[in-house]
């Protein structure tokens, strides 16, 4: 997984599988530093759709506080 870049900060949408289900999250690094991380932001059938709402998550931060 490559993290994608935006406004100048690296944005990361990930996907845990746990409990049957994919849990989502978000990160935002700026020069290879941790900003920001999202925590569990909710449970998704796929993997897809929770890095998706992980980079969702993670625009959003840099759109507020970038």
């Amino acid at each position: 997984m490559e993290a994608e870049s935006y406004k100048g900060y690296a944005i990361w949408g990930h996907a845990i599988f746990q409990d049957g289900a994919y849990a989502g999250s978000g990160t935002v690094t700026l020069q290879n530093r941790l900003i920001e991380s999202s925590g569990i932001l909710d449970s998704f059938d796929t993997e897809d759709n929770a890095r998706l709402v992980g980079l969702e998550w993670a625009r959003a931060w840099v759109d507020s506080h970038g």
